[in-house]
C-alpha cells in the first residue's frame, strides 16, 4: 500500500504542495486541508464514534460521525463523500457548511495542524451503519442535552476538532442553516454553546483556532 499524503495549505487554504500524511501529523506538522463530518438522524441526534484504538492521535476519543483528508482534486464535500462508505459502510449525501483553522498538540507524539471543512447529511436508519475496526470501534447516536451533560463532566474524551465544528455551526452557510434546521436547531441553542465553548477551552487554553470563512 503506497503511503498517504494530505494537501499544504496557506492561512487562506490555498493549495501550496503535498505532504505525507504521518509527517504532516507530527509535533510540528504544516498546515494541511482535512474534513469533519456530521451525520444526523432525522431527529437530530448526531452520530457519534469512538475512534479505533490503532490511531496515532486521539486514540480512543469520541468525534462527531468522522474525519479525514481531501486528496488530489477533491472538494471537502466529495472528500467526504468518498470516505463514509470506507468509515461506516453507507452512503450518505453531505453539505458543505464552513471552515475553521485549528492547531492542537496531542501529548508528545504529534498533533493537528489543520484547514477543516465541515459537512454535513442526514441518514435516516443508523442500523445500516457497518463499523471499519481499523478507523471505528463503537457508534452511537446523541442528543444535543446528552451531549452536553456529559461535556460537563467528560470533555477529554472529545476530539478538539468535533467541539469547534459544532461550536461554529451558528458560522454556516445560511442556506444551509435553513435546510438542515430541524436537526441543527437545538445544536445551536444557547446552554449547548456555552458547554461546548468551555469544553473547547479545555483543549485550546490559547484559544489556537479560528473561523476561516
Amino acid at each position: 500500500m503506497g503511503e498517504e499524503y494530505v494537501i499544504l495549505v496557506d492561512k487562506n487554504d490555498k493549495k501550496i504542495g503535498i505532504e505525507e500524511k504521518v509527517k504532516s501529523h507530527l509535533p510540528n506538522g504544516k498546515l494541511h486541508r482535512a474534513f469533519t463530518a456530521l451525520i444526523f438522524d432525522k431527529n437530530g441526534k448526531l452520530v457519534l464514534t469512538k475512534r479505533s484504538s490503532s490511531k496515532m492521535l486521539w486514540p480512543g476519543d469520541w468525534d462527531g460521525t468522522f474525519a479525514s483528508h481531501p486528496t488530489g482534486t477533491e472538494t471537502y464535500v466529495s472528500s467526504a463523500e468518498r470516505r463514509i462508505p470506507d468509515e461506516l459502510g453507507v452512503p450518505c449525501k453531505m453539505d458543505y457548511l464552513m471552515k475553521f483553522e485549528y492547531h492542537v498538540p496531542y501529548k508528545d507524539v504529534g498533533s493537528e495542524n489543520e484547514i477543516c471543512g465541515t459537512l454535513v447529511g442526514i441518514i435516516d436508519d443508523l442500523s445500516s451503519f457497518k463499523i471499519v475496526d481499523e478507523e471505528i470501534s463503537q457508534v452511537k447516536a446523541s442528543s444535543s442535552t446528552e451531549l452536553k451533560q456529559d461535556l460537563m463532566k467528560n470533555p477529554q474524551i472529545y476530539c478538539p476538532w468535533m467541539l469547534v465544528a459544532l461550536f461554529l455551526l451558528p458560522s454556516s452557510e445560511k442556506a444551509m442553516l435553513e435546510k438542515y434546521k430541524t436537526v441543527l436547531s437545538s445544536w445551536m441553542e444557547s446552554d449547548t454553546r456555552k458547554s461546548l465553548e468551555k469544553s473547547i477551552k479545555y483543549h485550546f487554553p490559547d484559544d489556537n483556532w479560528r473561523l476561516v470563512n
